[in-house]
């Protein structure tokens, strides 16, 4: 496996297995792979700190682990990461989900169909649907590779391919963080337009004590997000207005899309419904200077008194939103969505380019 990412990873102590994938290879076709199940993948990929397993339905799982008891979750055919459980607390049982991701409807402790957790998002952008479309539903994801590091690095490679795009995740989880990261590679003749993210339902203990910080003086706009199979709330009803109730002092409603603000507060009060893009306007790009997102910010949660950075690599802007009181329909504990993004401009992968795009979540909680 060759290094992967052309910029290094921060505060990771173990750059040789930073971000690995093929450098080159033929176009992945997923049928074989596709038929393989957990037995068969953990023969040919099965190592100290990665175990492939059968979740119900026969769909394969790998389950990553760290010497420190830190794990990673990620179920193959849909490239769809539904736990992260770092160790958070120096007591022996001091493991803590971030991730909120809910199971299909009747199917415990099943990953197929799930929704939230982390998952990347890549819709094709074209002059009939400018909006973008899914670039394949359901995604077919294959294990490409598999490698670790004594243990205190591991890493899973998947591949897919759609069209003439071939496509590359990788996931690598380290004691204190994890990265997730995709190559897009255009194999055929004529530029694609991508819309892209990788975005992280992040789980909170309550609603109140939710907060992001870090995005001070950025400037954001009301927008739907990218459409997904992961997606918890849809672009329609993450634009819909709710009533604040009472005692909802200082509360403003979310401009229109289009309408440009500069964040003001230190903290973003996740309190509220939102649904934002933290960027740089279009129009602002075309001059010789102007202002882009953070490389990073942070996820609050007030109720179990932890934090966790995310690092922004290769997107553009930032997408934030919070389901406000719409959380109460999916049951206990309250989520935050967010990720690296590129909404407001395309990606453009040109024929025989590649394009590649990067989010570490961090903390140091310990």
């Amino acid at each position: 496996m060759a290094s992967m990412l052309s910029f290094p990873l921060p505060k990771l102590s173990t750059p040789s297995v930073i971000a690995k994938a093929a450098a080159s290879s033929a176009p992945v076709t997923s049928s074989p792979a596709a038929a393989e199940n957990a037995a068969s993948l953990e023969q040919k990929f099965g190592r100290k700190g990665i175990k492939f397993l059968d979740s119900p339905g026969d769909v394969p799982t790998v389950e990553l682990t760290v010497r420190n008891g830190s794990s990673v979750k990620l179920h193959i055919p849909t490239a769809h990461v539904t736990s992260y459980k770092p160790k958070v607390y120096w007591k022996d049982d001091g493991f803590e989900e971030v991730l909120y991701t809910i199971p299909p409807k009747g199917v415990i402790n099943s990953s197929s169909n799930s929704k939230g957790g982390i998952g990347l998002v890549l819709n094709e952008l074209s002059d009939q649907n400018p909006k973008g479309s899914i670039l394949k539903t359901p995604p077919q994801w294959t294990v490409k590779d598999a490698d670790n590091d004594s243990i205190d690095a591991v890493q899973i490679e998947l591949s897919s391919t759609s069209g003439t795009l071939e496509l590359t995740f990788v996931v690598t989880l380290y004691p204190l963080s994890v990265a997730t990261a995709v190559i897009v590679k255009n194999n055929g003749r004529k530029a694609v337009n991508l819309a892209g993210a990788i975005l992280t339902h992040f789980l909170t203990k309550r609603r109140r004590g939710a907060g992001v910080e870090g995005l001070r003086s950025f400037t954001y706009t009301s927008l739907p997000p990218l459409s997904s199979q992961y997606e918890i709330l849809s672009p329609s009803e993450a634009m819909k207005t709710e009533d604040p109730g009472w005692f909802s002092f200082g509360w403003e409603p979310e401009k229109k899309p289009g309408e440009w603000t500069t964040q003001e507060d230190k903290y973003t009060v996740m309190k509220h419904k939102m649904s934002r893009v933290y960027g740089t306007p279009p129009a602002e790009r075309l001059k010789k200077f102007y202002n882009t997102p953070p490389s990073n910010y942070e996820i609050l949660d007030k109720g179990r008194a932890l934090f966790f950075r995310v690092i922004r690599m290769g997107f553009d802007d930032i997408y934030l939103s919070g389901p406000g009181s719409l959380a109460e329909k999916y049951g206990n504990g309250y989520f935050i969505c967010t990720g690296p993004a590129s909404m407001l401009v395309p990606i453009v992968v040109n024929p025989g380019e590649e394009w590649r795009g990067a989010q570490v979540i961090e903390h140091d909680n310990l």
